[in-house]
């Protein structure tokens, strides 16, 4: 076996002095890592711990420290007058140090030694930008939430409340789910118990859920003409054939619903009926109850999205349509504490007790632990009608920022632009007059620091559109952002 001078220990052991991390943890560590990779191999006789300290420039103590660490986790042995070797396998073939590159005992290998299937499906769409302007797709703006305010209530419930939890199943908290299907049942007219409602982390994670136990490849799925991208990420992902279907000013058009299952079987159907993503138009009361008759009769889900039901300025919302399901064919699902801090946000599905008991079971192999804490939270802030006064205040402030987006997009773009203004939501839903290259257009903004996402762009031969989110803008950055788009427009 080599002798130990022959091994430039040096070359390999890197020390960090300013780390944190002990010396001899550091030299231990890249050791072991050397035994593992075979630069080491059985039998290798380690240099005395006075030459390695003298070769590492450390102390000789912290050398000791480095051979009593590898000696108790047992990768090395020490003989009696002879040394300290390393303990391993006789077959194993040494590893020529001299052409063993350093960064290969440093560094996590870039990719895998094993083959597998790679799918662009689930790309992630969303992108990033330093820029000082971004417009979204439309989402609170955090810097309005109470954040002092929800660190006292958490802080409150894990001193005071904590052993009044209670019991916890893998789907969520009961007390969250006691008071969610209440107020569920107030504010949309859900007649629900607690046993009718899973909680999630997201809405992508409760379509997810559904997709995985109802749909199967090759099933059809309608979806609007334009519609919500992650979702369609997910159906893609399960191997559906997906069809579009028109939208006009009143949602969803339902004749044409009607055609497909003349002539073919569908398993779901899919729509954000509150305001429909991305147009912000509200499906009409007669096509609800058409859509819930059609599903009755031919046998289709509806799987209701209400993203952004909590969000309504000029008139109380419509109700869901699974408040006037009577017959189990709408699942429905949301999202709870949107206008919070992201943290004290969740998902939720509502559906009949038998498809919940089968949901269950995959939230708990997606998401056993689950944030027992977090939901009790939010289920004080129901019981206390702290959410309530919460949405009253944070309402207040997006219809102002509405009225004031729409008055803006009016007298600065009003001759470029046609749009209405939403009753609610948080984004804008407009269409240009003249075609613009609207990639031409946001690449020309980013130079001026307003960042807009492909994602809200929308263009074919038809039409060129935009959806552009006010929530997460002040009045100040509304101004300068619109005057770069219409900068760039001119």
């Amino acid at each position: 076996m080599s002798s130990p001078v022959d091994f430039p220990y040096e070359s390999f052991i890197t020390i960090d002095r300013s780390s944190d991390i002990s010396m001899y943890m550091q030299i231990s560590t890249q050791l072991i890592n050397a035994i593992q990779r075979g630069v080491l191999p059985f039998g290798t006789k380690l240099p005395g711990t006075r030459t390695l300290s003298i070769n590492l420039k450390v102390h000789r103590n912290t050398i000791v420290a480095v051979y009593d660490e590898l000696f108790s986790q047992g990768w090395v042995e020490s003989l009696p007058n002879k040394g300290t070797f390393v303990i391993g396998k006789e077959n194993e073939k040494p590893v020529n140090i001299l052409n063993f590159e350093k960064k290969q005992l440093v560094n996590y290998p870039t990719s895998t030694g094993f083959t597998f299937k790679t799918s662009n499906i689930l790309d992630n769409p969303f992108e990033h930008s330093n820029c000082e302007f971004v417009f979204d797709d439309g989402t609170p703006d955090v810097r309005l939430t109470q954040i002092d305010h929800h660190s006292r209530i958490y802080s409150s419930t894990l001193k005071r409340k904590a052993h009044k939890v209670g019991h916890y199943n893998n789907d969520g908290s009961e007390f969250f789910k006691k008071n969610l299907s209440h107020y569920l049942n107030i504010s949309r007219g859900l007649p629900i118990s607690k046993n009718n409602v899973l909680i999630t982390r997201s809405t992508e994670m409760s379509i997810y859920i559904v997709s995985e136990i109802l749909l199967s490849a090759g099933d059809i799925v309608l979806v609007g003409e334009l519609s919500y991208f992650s979702v369609n990420m997910i159906f893609q992902k399960s191997k559906v054939n997906i069809q579009t279907i028109p939208i006009d000013d009143e949602g969803i058009d339902v004749e044409e619903v009607r055609k497909i299952c003349k002539k073919q079987k569908i398993r779901m159907l899919y729509l954000t009926p509150h305001h429909h993503y991305p147009t912000t138009v509200t499906l009409s009361v007669q096509r609800r109850l058409e859509l819930l008759k059609l599903s009755q009769e031919y046998g289709f889900i509806i799987l209701e999205d209400d993203y952004d039901y909590d969000f309504n300025y000029d008139k109380s919302p419509i109700l869901p349509l699974a408040s006037a399901d009577t017959n189990g064919m709408v699942i429905y699902i949301g999202s709870f504490g949107k206008s919070l801090v992201p943290g004290f946000r969740t998902g939720f599905i509502v559906a009949p007790e038998n498809l919940m008991n089968e949901m269950r079971k995959y939230l708990g192999i997606i998401d056993r632990q689950g944030d027992v804490l977090m939901e009790h939270v939010l289920g004080e802030m129901i019981a206390e009608g702290e959410i309530n006064r919460y949405l009253k205040k944070s309402l207040k402030i997006y219809k102002e920022r509405r009225d004031y987006f729409t008055m803006l997009l009016e007298q600065r773009m009003g001759d470029h632009l046609d749009f209405k203004k939403p009753s609610g939501g948080l984004a804008v839903w407009m269409k240009w007059k003249s075609p613009v290259n609207l990639l031409q257009l946001s690449h020309n903004c980013i130079k001026d620091n307003l960042f807009i996402p492909k994602t809200l762009l929308y263009q074919n031969k038809h039409f060129t559109a935009m959806r552009l989110g006010f929530g997460n803008l002040s009045i100040e950055e509304m101004e300068k952002s619109i005057d770069i788009l219409a900068k760039n427009i001119k």
